[in-house]
This record gives structure tokens, C-alpha cells and sequence, in this order.
């Protein structure tokens, strides 16, 4: 029977200030049956309702993808993509690939203007910086491959939540004016997201009719709903009025991939994670392979020891990614070479104990051979099958543009390429040949959906959106986890520090370590120790200890747990 720990309203989230430590704690539920945390209560409700009726975790996730497509638009989407880790109730561990693929049309330099710069406009905020989108044909592939209950089951609460409206909360609709002065550039955003051009307000019911009729349009015909008929007709005439790439073949020719997940070993623990093109799995497990022979619990959090090792180790590993990750079905990702035990030994071998290696002294490792606003959510069920979700628009919103007559929204994620070889992205990420733009190819991502394992059983499922600073995240509450024994609660509200090797700065949110520790690591040569101001991350988590299914959404943002 459901034993509620903690309830909350759908209407406010539970913020709890732990006196004394200034640490904000999140919305954290406790069940036995099932549970889902995600950036939207709404949604997670909607996956704990799907629970409740008999569906698996994949049916859950697949519901709740599409309700936060309604009530989440910055992030949640059917006009983007993503990944998902899977860990089936037998102990299979899946990883299906639902990443934008670029247009056919698309070619190496698109985004350089005549004195060869990325022209950031161009790869940001145009319908060119739309890659075909993947996150309908993968949520329904998961459904019809691993889940219990009919697209018309799952689908039915974000068709009415997007029919019937939902009443804003603050954050929606700040949000929605902040980001006004770019939809104005377009008419059917503008009409979307403000009240005949005023601004909405709180407290205001937000319908989505539009939307519905595509999500209705995939309820009924499944993946020709959206990649073919009026929906396809609407994103190709959108593209030929305003010089996008996107054709009818590139949206009926789009295929998800089911890859080999990443699979690492980390302290006694399992570590399954998303395999290229996502960045994610190989970075994280390089990470951890760095600092598993260092006592991180004994040196302990937030200690000067612990933030060194980790800034040395996040440096050697970005530099990685920057020269040897990409699309493998366009790259020979040297995966095995760069996740394994000896080459983590080999790269940390340079490592100063006492002193911070310099960036522009680190180099990719040689050998013979998104924005912020994405968005993440973990799903469990009684029979312990688990999903980590991580979809996304790349930035705030994608590029802006939503398809008339179709109510969503359209991704920029042609940007997370290598428009320029050195040439940063939105994130500050550098990359070069392994990810250039080629028709067909999946851009090169940092969603990392992970699930931990330990004695053959469901520890941890987690993941976060923050671009670069996404692998970051996880490593954090992987860390707090396995490495200082933290709760699910604590291991994600936790303050993290961030590193990504260039540029060479260390940035950290308040209380992530102490004044004295702070003054040691700028001793020992750490540059540009910086409170960032704000938090990293918006990290969805669940962890399963003792037969509770203990959830918590990240109090960094607004978000929800649901459980039963």
C-alpha cells in the first residue's frame, strides 16, 4: 500500500531552508509502488497516474515526455530530441539514441559568414538551426517496444492538458516575458506565449490548441502523425518560407538508434550511462576511472583535496571530448580506449598533487587509432524497471520559432556542432573534426541519463540538463551518492563547482567549499575561482534504498516528485 512520507500540491513546491547550513532542500516524496521526478509536478503526476493504472516505467516515461512537451515548452518538446537509458526489471540495460539528426540540405560551413566567423544569429536563432527532430519517433519507439499501454493511454493526459489548459505558475510566465522580445519576431510564437500580445501573469490558464491537434494527430497514427500529413506539411512549408533545411524526407527517413550503453565500474557500483553521440557516458566514466583510486569519502566534501582532484580530472576529461567524440556512425570513437581503467591511469599520471595544471598545458589524450534548458527526468516501477530521460531544445525555448498551425516549438540544435574547428558553441565547448556538420549526422551532446547499480539492484537514477555543465551534474550526485553516502535529498541539493578545461576557470555555486578551502586552491594555482551567482544544473533523481522509492526534484529549479 502507498505510504506517503512527504505530500505536496501540485500548486506550490516544497522549499525547505535546513537551518543554520543555508542548504535548500528539495521537493522530495517518498512511495513503494513507483515514482518520477521531473522539471514540471504536472507532468511527473501525469507519470505516477500512468503508474497507478498499471503501466511500467517506460509507459510512465513516454507520458510524461509528451506532458512536458505541454508544460515545459522551454525544454519539454516534440520538436527536439534526445536520450534514454533504460534498465529493464530482468537487469538489461538499454540506451535508445532519439538525438536530431542535421538535414540532408546541411553542409560543413553553413554557419560561416564571409570572413569564415560563426555567425551566431545564423546557428541560433534561424530555422537552419534546426536539426529533424527524434523525441516522437523515439518515445513511441520505447512504448511499442518495451511499454504495456497504448499510445492513446499515454497520450491522453498531455492532449488535455494542452486542450484544457493549466493554470501558469510564476516561473512559467516570467519566463514566457523574459523570452518575449524573441518571440515577437514570429506570429505564431508571439500568439502561443502571450494573451493577444499582453503578458501573461500567474495564475493564468495557459491553453495550448494547436498542440493538441499534433499530439492528437500522433495519438491516432503514431509516428506518421508527425513525420508525415499535415504536421510534416507544416514544418516543410515553415522551412521553404524562411529558408530552413528541413524536407519531407529528412522527417520520414529519421531512425532511432538503440546503442550499446556505456557500462563502467566504479567503488563496487555499476555505472550505465549514454553511449556517443552523447558525450555524457564516456566523460563521466573518465571522470570517476581518474578519481577511484583517491579516498574521496575520507578526504570528504568539499574539501580542498576533493575539489582539486575533481577540477584535474573534469579537465582531462573535457579535453578528451573536444578531440575524440562525435557521431560513430560518422567517427571512429575510440570509446573502449578512452573508458578504460589504464588510460585513466596514464591521463591522471601527470597529475600534481600539490599544484592545478595549467589548460592550455593539456591536451587530448593520443594515441594509434546542449543549454542550458534542457531538460531530465528518472522514472521507476514496482517490478524495478527504471528510465533516464534527457530531452531538449539545445537553448532556452530551441530557436524561438514555433510552426504555425502546428503550436511547438522548433530545436537550435544545429548549433551543439562544430560550426568552426577552436570555435566555441553556446557553451563554451570547443570542437573539431569528429563533430563537424555532415548531412544526416547527430550532433555531439552532454546529456548524460544515468542509472547506478549495486548488487544487481537499482541504486540511483539520475541525469540533468546545463549544456556543458550537464556531465558535471552527475558527477556530483554519483559522487554524493556512492562516495559520501548522501540521501537522494541531499546528494542533489548539494552545491557542485564546475570545470570543462577551457576556459581555464573554476566556477562554483555558493557554499560548494569554505573561505579557507577557496584560498588554498588559488594557492595551489586554480584560476578564476568564481561564484557563479546561480546554480548548475536541475538534477531529477531517484534513489531506491531498502524497498522506498525515495525521489526528489532539484531545488535549483521549480520542479515536482510524484510517488506512490
Amino acid at each position: 500500500m502507498f505510504k506517503p512520507i512527504l505530500t505536496r500540491s501540485i500548486a506550490v513546491l516544497l522549499v525547505v531552508l535546513l537551518s543554520g547550513s543555508g542548504q535548500l532542500f528539495a521537493n522530495t516524496v517518498t512511495g513503494e509502488n513507483g515514482a518520477v521526478a521531473s522539471r514540471s509536478a504536472l507532468a511527473s503526476d501525469v507519470g505516477v497516474e500512468i503508474l497507478k493504472q498499471g503501466g511500467n516505467a517506460i509507459d510512465a516515461a513516454v507520458a510524461v515526455g509528451f506532458a512536458l512537451a505541454v508544460t515545459y515548452p522551454s525544454a519539454g518538446n516534440i520538436g527536439g530530441g534526445g536520450f534514454m537509458v533504460v534498465r529493464l526489471a530482468n537487469g538489461e540495460v538499454l540506451a535508445q539514441d532519439h538525438r536530431e539528426k542535421a538535414p540532408l540540405a546541411a553542409s560543413t560551413d553553413m554557419f560561416l559568414d564571409a570572413n569564415g566567423d560563426v555567425d551566431r544569429e545564423l546557428s541560433l536563432f534561424s530555422l537552419q538551426a534546426s536539426g529533424v527532430p527524434g523525441s516522437v519517433a523515439g518515445m513511441l519507439d520505447a512504448l511499442e517496444k518495451y511499454g504495456t499501454m497504448t499510445r492513446q493511454e499515454v497520450m491522453a493526459p498531455a492532449i488535455r492538458l494542452a486542450e484544457e489548459g493549466f493554470a501558469l505558475n510564476a516561473d512559467l510566465a516570467g519566463d514566457f516575458n523574459d523570452t518575449m522580445p524573441y518571440f515577437q519576431r514570429h506570429e505564431a510564437s508571439q500568439a502561443i506565449f502571450s494573451k493577444n500580445g499582453s503578458p501573461y501573469q500567474a495564475g493564468d490558464l495557459f491553453v495550448q490548441k494547436d498542440l493538441a491537434e499534433s499530439l492528437k494527430r500522433v495519438s491516432e497514427q503514431g509516428r506518421d502523425g508527425f513525420y508525415k500529413g499535415p504536421t510534416a506539411d507544416m514544418i516543410v512549408a515553415e522551412m521553404q518560407r524562411n529558408g530552413g533545411l528541413i524536407s519531407h524526407e529528412d522527417l520520414e527517413s529519421y531512425d532511432v538508434v538503440w546503442r550499446t550503453p556505456m557500462r563502467g565500474d566504479y567503488r563496487g557500483h555499476e555505472i550505465w550511462s549514454m553511449p556517443p553521440p552523447s558525450s555524457g557516458g564516456v566523460v563521466l566514466l573518465q571522470i570517476l576511472n581518474m578519481l577511484e583510486p583517491h579516498d574521496i569519502g575520507v578526504l570528504g566534501w568539499g574539501s580542498t583535496r576533493t575539489v582539486h582532484l575533481t577540477v584535474e580530472a573534469l579537465r582531462r576529461a573535457y579535453a578528451d571530448r573536444a578531440e575524440h567524440l562525435g557521431d560513430p556512425d560518422f567517427y571512429p570513437v575510440p570509446v573502449e580506449k578512452l573508458i578504460s581503467k589504464d588510460y585513466a591511469r596514464e591521463r591522471f599520471a601527470d597529475m600534481n598533487p600539490a599544484a592545478a595544471s595549467d589548460s592550455e598545458q593539456i591536451f587530448a589524450g593520443n594515441w594509434n587509432t546542449e543549454s542550458t534548458e534542457t531538460t531530465h527526468y528518472s522514472v521507476v516501477d514496482a517490478d524495478g524497471n527504471a528510465v533516464s530521460v534527457t530531452t531538449t531544445l539545445n537553448g532556452s525555448y530551441g530557436n524561438r520559432i514555433v510552426v504555425p498551425g502546428a503550436g511547438f516549438l522548433l530545436n537550435n540544435e544545429m548549433d551543439d556542432f562544430s560550426a568552426k574547428p577552436g570555435a566555441p558553441n553556446m557553451y563554451g565547448l570547443l570542437g573539431g573534426e569528429a563533430n563537424k556538420i555532415e548531412p544526416g549526422k547527430r550532433m555531439l551532446s552532454s546529456m548524460t541519463p544515468t542509472i547506478v547499480v549495486k548488487d544487481g539492484q537499482t541504486l540511483l537514477v539520475t541525469g540533468s540538463p546545463g549544456g556543458s555543465t550537464i556531465i558535471n551534474t552527475v558527477l556530483h550526485v554519483v559522487m554524493n551518492v556512492i562516495d559520501h553516502g548522501m540521501g537522494v535529498e541531499e546528494a542533489v541539493a548539494k552545491p557542485r563547482f564546475y570545470h570543462q578545461w577551457k576556459p581555464d576557470v573554476v566556477r562554483y555555486e555558493t557554499d560548494s567549499f569554505s573561505a579557507e578551502t577557496k584560498a588554498e586552491l588559488e594557492a595551489m594555482g586554480h584560476r578564476g575561482l568564481t561564484d557563479s551567482g546561480y546554480g548548475y544544473g536541475d538534477a531529477n533523481s531517484i534513489v531506491i534504498r531498502d524497498g522506498q522509492i525515495e525521489a526528489t526534484s532539484d531545488p535549483r529549479s521549480v520542479g515536482g516528485a510524484s510517488a506512490y
